[in-house]
C-alpha cells in the first residue's frame, strides 16, 4: 500500500461519520475544492445515487419540471435556514420541516421571483468560484460573488427560459458529477487516484461540471424546439 493509500485510509478511519443533518450545516467558511472532495469523500453510497439521479432529471428535464424543480430548491433552502435556527435546540427537525414547507409554498406565486433569487444564487456561487479559479485575491471573493449575484438575476428577468435553462443544467452537472465522485470514493484503489489527480489540475473540477452543464442546455433547448415545432 502506498504512503498516499496508506494517508487515506487512516483519514477514513479518524473522521466521525456524517450524518444527514449535517448536509444541512452552513459552512464556517467558503469551500475550496479540497473541501468540496472531502464532502464527497464522506458521502454515504445512497446519498450519492441520490445526486447522480437528481442530477440526471435537472440535466434533461430541467425547464419541463422548473416549477417542482425550484419549489423543492426552495424547500432545500428553507430547511437549511430552519436547521441553522434550530441547531441548539430540540425543535431542530420540526423547525427544518416547517420552514421548508413555507418557502416551497410560498414559491408556487412568486415563481418569477423565486427563479431570479436561484439565478442570483447560482451567479454568485459561480462568481466566487471563478475568483477562485483565476487565483485572485481569496478575501475579495466576495466581489466576485456580488457581480455574479446581480449579472444572473437581472438575467432570469429578461431571458427567463435561458436563465431557467443554464441555472437547472448547472446545478444538475454539479450534483452529477459530485454524485460520481462520492461513489468513486467508495473504492479503495480509486480513491487515492481521484484525491491527488484533482489536487495537481484543479481546472479538472469545473471542467467535469461546465461540460456536463453545457449537454444538457443544449438537449433542453432542442428538446423544446422540437416540441414548440409540434
Amino acid at each position: 500500500m502506498s504512503p498516499t493509500e496508506v494517508a487515506h485510509d487512516v483519514t477514513q478511519k479518524l473522521t466521525p461519520p456524517v450524518t444527514w443533518l449535517d448536509w444541512f450545516k452552513p459552512p464556517s467558511h467558503w469551500p475550496a475544492q479540497g473541501d468540496m472532495l472531502d464532502w464527497c469523500r464522506h458521502m454515504s453510497p445512497g446519498m450519492a445515487a441520490l445526486l447522480i439521479l437528481m442530477g440526471i432529471i435537472y440535466l434533461l428535464y430541467g425547464f419541463k419540471l422548473f416549477k417542482a424543480l425550484v419549489m423543492l430548491n426552495v424547500a432545500a433552502i428553507g430547511a437549511a435556514v430552519g436547521g441553522f435556527i434550530g441547531q441548539k435546540t430540540e425543535t431542530r427537525f420540526a423547525l427544518m420541516v416547517l420552514c421548508g414547507f413555507v418557502a416551497a409554498a410560498l414559491t408556487w406565486p412568486l415563481m418569477k421571483w423565486a427563479v431570479a433569487i436561484m439565478g442570483g444564487l447560482f451567479g454568485a456561487l459561480l462568481g466566487a468560484a471563478v475568483w477562485q479559479t483565476l487565483g485572485l485575491e481569496p478575501a475579495f471573493a466576495w466581489s466576485g460573488a456580488l457581480t455574479g449575484l446581480i449579472l444572473f438575476g437581472l438575467l432570469s428577468f429578461i431571458i427567463f427560459r435561458g436563465s431557467v435553462t443554464l441555472y437547472m443544467s448547472l446545478q444538475g452537472a454539479a450534483m452529477l458529477i459530485f454524485g460520481l465522485l462520492g461513489m468513486a470514493y467508495k473504492y479503495d484503489q480509486i480513491a487515492p487516484k481521484v484525491t491527488s489527480t484533482m489536487s495537481l489540475k484543479p481546472f479538472l473540477l469545473p471542467m467535469a461540471i461546465i461540460i456536463p452543464a453545457i449537454i444538457g442546455m443544449l438537449f433542453q433547448q432542442n428538446a423544446g424546439s422540437a416540441a414548440a415545432k409540434k
